[in-house]
């Protein structure tokens, strides 16, 4: 899919060649109508109106909340669920109905362009926005006036799985983001409230899940909806809830180097290929980025010295073998996707493009898992450990800015020098040193940085376009 940003560019560039003599009129009209260069104005004041439209349909629902709260002591139980449920599917019903409605001018002949929305279907996704809201509000008020008993995760799994069914239905991207917000809160408050007892059985399967159960619910709604933010929050949560099976389903001696290696092995061996009838990487991007992410964090946090010292080794919970079915799933899952990437790799010649390449960052997931698992089940190596994550992380950042400089990615390349400066920074404060010594690593960062920026721009400026 061609973005806007691209399309806006080679507008600019197009009435740029079409002044210097470069292209006629007629070559530059059929840019125009090929990547549809009238649309453009219109689709950034439809963003721009659809966010309005989503916040006013939030504080529009909070004020309806607010003044059913205001006034529901006076109101008998008939009026209440009357009311209740009048206004749930009057909401609804408007927002389909105008969700319905085609745009009063259709131009996007051409398949490869970005959908432009009318006023009646932003508004009318607005108002299921708003019908979303609405139904989470309907449970927890229906729930108190027939005295039924329940946690307050349960009610925002329900809501979550609620607005999922409608993300699902009607194919909308802010109908999955609110579910995905609302699963993720309702289990994180699971997880904080995790000794209780869970009131339903399928709410105790759906929490004890959570890592395969989030990765049926948001990957398919992800590709459905074509949606980077879906997929990156189903990731999140995905990679969250596999971090609690392995703390919760094993002890600290062997889930410490699978809590390290399996989340990042998982998300950089992601391809939109595996899955049949997927012929782009639209998500692939995003799940490598999130991995570096993840990485970057293992490896600061694990830098500090204190982490290494006279670690515990509790044993695994009760329920580790219901919690170990997601781990032992994801894990073959991602032993599937590296012997693909190999094979893969093999297969076509090596590409010249400089980039942080599988190699390297299978070598960094190797070492994240190997540290650890040296020193927890075989014999202490403090000082060692400490210093090799230091130096891992050095690696990391230097290969972000390399691949920031090689490619002109500006987000790649401050993402490196944030992390190598913040190293630094961190090592300069854990360990005992004088005032002065600190001052001066401040003021060194301070110049490295504004001169790495200045460099990189002019760098940058020097790169030709392709």
């Amino acid at each position: 899919m061609i973005s806007d940003k691209f399309r806006r560019e080679l507008r600019e560039q197009a009435k740029l060649w079409q002044a210097e003599g470069l292209i006629d009129t007629s070559f530059y009209q059929q840019l125009s109508e090929r990547y549809q260069f009238n649309t453009l104005e219109t689709a950034s004041r439809n963003r721009f109106l659809s966010i309005l439209i989503s916040l006013g349909g939030i504080l529009l629902g909070i004020g309806v909340i607010t003044f059913v709260a205001a006034n529901w002591q006076v109101w008998s139980r008939e009026v209440r669920v009357a009311l209740l449920l009048s206004l749930f599917v009057a909401v609804n019903a408007a927002g389909f109905y105008l969700w319905r409605i085609p745009p009063s001018r259709s131009q996007n002949s051409n398949p490869n362009m970005p959908a432009t929305k009318g006023r009646n279907k932003l508004l009318g996704e607005g108002l299921l926005l708003l019908g979303a809201l609405i139904l989470g509000a309907n449970m927890a008020l229906m729930a108190q006036m027939f005295h039924i008993g329940g946690s307050s995760y349960g009610l925002f799994l329900a809501w979550g799985i609620g607005v999922l069914g409608m993300a699902y239905s009607l194919r909308l991207t802010s109908l999955g983001v609110l579910s995905a917000l609302l699963i993720g809160l309702g289990y994180w408050l699971a997880v904080l409230d995790w000794s209780s007892k869970v009131e339903f059985s399928w709410l105790e399967v759906l929490v004890r899940q959570m890592p395969i159960a989030a990765s049926i619910m948001f990957v398919p709604l992800a590709y459905w909806c074509r949606s980077r933010a879906i997929f990156a929050i189903g990731a999140i949560a995905i990679i969250f809830s596999l971090q609690v099976s392995i703390v919760q389903g094993l002890n600290l001696t062997w889930g410490t180097p699978i809590f390290c290696a399996l989340p990042p092995a998982l998300l950089w061996g992601y391809d939109d290929a595996i899955w049949p009838k997927v012929h782009s990487r639209l998500f692939q991007p995003t799940a490598r980025s999130l991995a570096l992410l993840f990485l970057a964090g293992v490896f600061y946090v694990l830098s500090f010295h204190w982490w290494w010292q006279d670690l515990p080794n509790p044993a695994p919970t009760e329920s580790n073998w219901v919690l170990l079915t997601n781990v032992a799933v994801l894990a073959g899952f991602t032993l599937f996707e590296w012997l693909r990437l190999g094979r893969l790799e093999l297969r076509r010649p090596r590409q010249k493009a400089v980039d942080l390449t599988t190699s390297a960052i299978g070598i960094l997931i190797l070492a994240s898992a190997f540290i650890p698992l040296i020193h927890l089940n075989f014999t202490p190596l403090p000082q060692l450990a400490t210093f090799l994550f230091n130096v891992l992380s050095f690696l990391l950042a230097v290969g972000l800015i390399r691949e920031g400089l090689a490619l002109g990615n500006r987000r790649t390349f401050w993402g490196g020098m944030v992390l190598i400066t913040l190293q630094i920074i961190s090592r300069v404060f854990e360990y005992n040193t004088g005032l002065l010594l600190k001052s001066f690593v401040f003021v060194l960062c301070g110049i490295g940085v504004i001169a790495a920026g200045l460099w990189f721009e002019r760098h940058f400026a020097k790169i030709p376009d392709e």
